[in-house]
Parts: C-alpha cells; sequence; structure tokens
C-alpha cells in the first residue's frame, strides 16, 4: 500500500474525508488552526462557521494544500492531501473542487471557456493549451450552463456578468471536474441577501444531486442555519462544535462567537424557514 494511503477502520467502512490533528502557524507564531479534527463519512453540506481569524478560510485551503499545513493529516478517500508529491498533489486536487468568494473568473473569456476550464486538468497540455475540448465535455458544459441558470450566456464574457451570475459560472466549473469533494470559501460574502440565499441553495441542491459533500465556510449564521445539514465551529482554531444546523442554540453561537444577543440570528433563520 503506498504510504500516503490509509487502510479502512477497523469499523469497516473509510470516511469520505477525515481531518486529523489538522494545525497551521504562519511565519510570526500566528496559530490559525490547533490540532483540527472531524469527519465527513456521508454526503452532506456542512458550513464551517467562526469569527473573523477563527481559522475558516485557512482549514479550507489546508485541505487542498493551497495553504501547506504546519501538521496533521488530510484522508480524501483514504489518500493522505499532506503526504502528496506535487504530481500526485496535482491529481488529487483534480478530484476537489472550489467555489471562490471573488469567483476567480478569467474575465476577458467567455462563460463557456471559464466554465470549460473546469476540465483543464482531465484533457492533455495541447488540448489545454489550445483550448480543444472533447465533443462529450462541450455537451457537458452546456447542459451545466441551464443547470445554474445560465442558458444562452455561453458567448458572454465573464466582466459583463453581474456578481450572482459570475458566482453560478464558478460553481458550474468546479462541478464540471466532477469532484469527489466541494471546498466552497465564503460564496456569498459579495452578494446580497437575496441573491445570496439562491446561491446557497444551487450549492445545496447540486450537492444532492450529485451525492458530493460540501464544506462551505460562510459568515452568516442564518444561512448556515437554513441550508447546511452539519455545522463546524471555529475559535481560535480550534473545532468547539460539531453538530447539526438544527442545534444551533443561542448557547452554542456563544461558545462559538462570543457573547451576544443570539435570538434575532435564530428569529431570522426560522423566518426564512417559513
Amino acid at each position: 500500500m503506498p504510504a500516503a494511503q490509509e487502510a479502512p477502520s477497523a469499523g469497516g467502512a473509510r470516511p469520505l474525508l477525515a481531518i486529523e490533528g489538522l494545525a497551521k502557524t504562519y511565519p510570526g507564531g500566528t496559530r490559525a488552526l490547533d490540532e483540527v479534527t472531524f469527519r465527513v463519512d456521508r454526503p452532506e453540506v456542512i458550513a464551517i462557521i467562526g469569527s473573523s481569524g477563527a481559522g475558516k478560510s485557512t482549514l479550507i485551503r489546508c485541505i487542498n494544500r493551497l495553504v501547506e499545513p504546519t501538521a496533521g493529516r488530510v484522508l480524501l478517500g483514504g489518500t493522505d492531501i499532506v503526504k502528496l508529491a506535487p504530481k500526485e498533489l496535482r491529481a488529487a486536487r483534480r478530484r476537489i473542487g472550489m467555489i471562490f468568494q471573488e469567483f476567480n473568473l478569467v474575465d476577458r473569456l467567455t462563460v463557456m471557456e471559464n466554465l470549460l476550464s473546469g476540465r483543464l486538468g482531465s484533457v492533455g497540455f495541447l488540448a489545454s493549451w489550445m483550448r480543444r475540448y472533447p465533443p462529450q465535455d462541450i455537451a457537458n458544459a452546456f447542459a451545466m450552463l441551464e443547470r445554474v441558470g445560465l442558458a444562452g450566456l455561453h458567448d458572454s464574457r465573464a466582466d459583463a456578468l453581474s456578481g450572482g451570475q459570475r458566482q453560478r459560472v464558478g460553481i458550474g466549473r468546479a462541478l464540471m471536474q466532477n469532484p469527489d469533494l466541494l471546498l466552497v470559501d465564503e460564496p456569498t460574502a459579495s452578494l446580497d441577501p437575496k441573491t445570496a440565499r439562491q446561491i446557497m441553495r444551487l450549492i445545496r441542491s447540486l450537492a444532492e444531486e450529485r451525492a458530493t459533500p460540501a464544506l462551505v465556510n460562510i459568515h452568516d449564521v442564518a444561512l448556515a442555519q437554513g441550508f447546511a445539514d452539519r455545522v463546524v465551529g471555529l475559535q481560535g482554531g480550534r473545532v468547539c462544535y460539531d453538530g447539526p444546523a438544527a442545534d444551533l442554540t443561542p448557547e452554542v453561537l456563544t461558545r462559538i462567537y462570543g457573547d451576544e444577543d443570539w435570538s434575532r440570528t435564530i428569529r431570522k433563520a426560522d423566518e426564512d424557514e417559513a
């Protein structure tokens, strides 16, 4: 068995994702993550919440090693991402789709070209350089455009789109990878409240359709309650809550964020679901 491969546990099934003792200390001594441990055993939407500086974005980016962890393990289907050499890491990243706060689109390219960039890791160098994709990839991209609500915009430049439309392209691009895991970093931070709810609804429905677990770093507690199955709360780089989104009581939110009148937040989430 390769060094980066983990055997199934004695209980049988291997988790889809296991984070074990993950730590990150930045130069200068700032400890962003401290012994973070949790696992994902089934497809579900997991919201990562916490105050600014709690380590939410660092956690998301350590999973695919956009940020290098200081210690710990990230097991995706039994493969330890942390131990992979560069070539193996590139292959592993093809299994991880990422949706960004600032969309990360190429503004001068069309919607279709941005969407198809999700296939770059799966086509040869020459084909990717010339942006020539297999017919099936193109057909899948048109189907994806319709699914994310952008039918007819395939030839539009990315810089001509609204924020919500740009995020829909980002979602479609990530799913064009056919990933085993979705990492979502503040997908609604730049959007108005109505569009934010539409985007979270789209992410949840697509994750369910594809039976793909999604880890969503989000600052809006009401959105986490409304669209996540489970919440992992970070405080000072450590996990201080891991449980159902429905169990986010004022006491739990105080543990994560500190003292505050959380009754309005809880009520707002209830009203949104009504």
